[in-house]
């Protein structure tokens, strides 16, 4: 069930198929992508440099736009593109949510929930690839999902700008509802995690449909 949330398609197709080619622009900038992940995880934890932490997530997550860019405009969308692109964004989005939690930025709750999530995808779409259910499209909810978990998690690894609590709840596993102030990230991080299961959801129902039509196509056939 787990699709890109940040797949994409080419708007317009060369004369020339690109879908196999591997040295473009784009694959080589989410290779770059990869590289800088474990660079910004051992830097996060190891040196407690906020602002060099985070603006190697910054630039990593940001360049996730900048690739999809170029390989739609200049028709150099290719399989292996797609393949890794999702990969970079669940590799960085699983380091940050861990690492935040091991520095004490995150409640161990929402890693968690956001890592069961990821699993739980995955395995659903191992099962409709292996039943021949292909993949899911892409739901706009998932990429807005991403975008504001990658926020979100750029501006706690920062810690600027602080906020107010909310005063309503105080509790050590939801910080930003008791009286202590928060960096704004948190505020995404929880919508973003609210929307994770959102996307869960609604994978949920068309992976159901994926192979509802899959076992009717197959019982027609036989």
């Amino acid at each position: 069930m787990v699709v890109s949330d940040s797949a994409n398609e080419p708007k317009n197709i060369d004369a020339i198929d690109h879908s196999h080619d591997v040295y473009t622009v784009a694959n080589i900038i989410t290779v770059l992508r990869l590289i800088l992940v474990p660079f910004f995880f051992a830097v996060l934890i190891e040196t407690g440099n906020d602002m060099l932490s985070f603006t190697l997530f910054a630039v990593a997550a940001s360049t996730d736009w900048i690739d999809g860019q170029i390989a739609r405009r200049t028709g150099t969308v290719t399989e292996l593109g797609k393949a890794i692109d999702p990969l970079v964004d669940r590799l960085l989005l699983a380091s940050g949510v861990l690492g935040l939690y091991l520095i004490g930025r995150l409640p161990g709750w929402l890693v968690v929930v956001l890592v069961a999530r990821d699993v739980y995808l995955l395995g659903g779409a191992y099962r409709l690839a292996r039943l021949g259910a292909g993949k899911l499209p892409v739901v706009y909810i998932g990429k807005a999902t991403t975008a504001l978990l990658l926020f979100g998690f750029s501006d706690l690894i920062l810690g600027w700008p602080v906020v107010p609590g909310l005063s309503v709840l105080d509790n050590a596993n939801l910080p930003g509802f008791g009286g202590s102030g928060v960096a704004v990230g948190m505020w995404f991080v929880y919508l973003g995690t609210l929307t994770s299961l959102l996307t869960m959801l609604v994978y949920t129902l068309q992976a159901r449909a994926a192979l509802s039509r899959v076992r009717t196509e197959s019982e027609h056939i036989q």
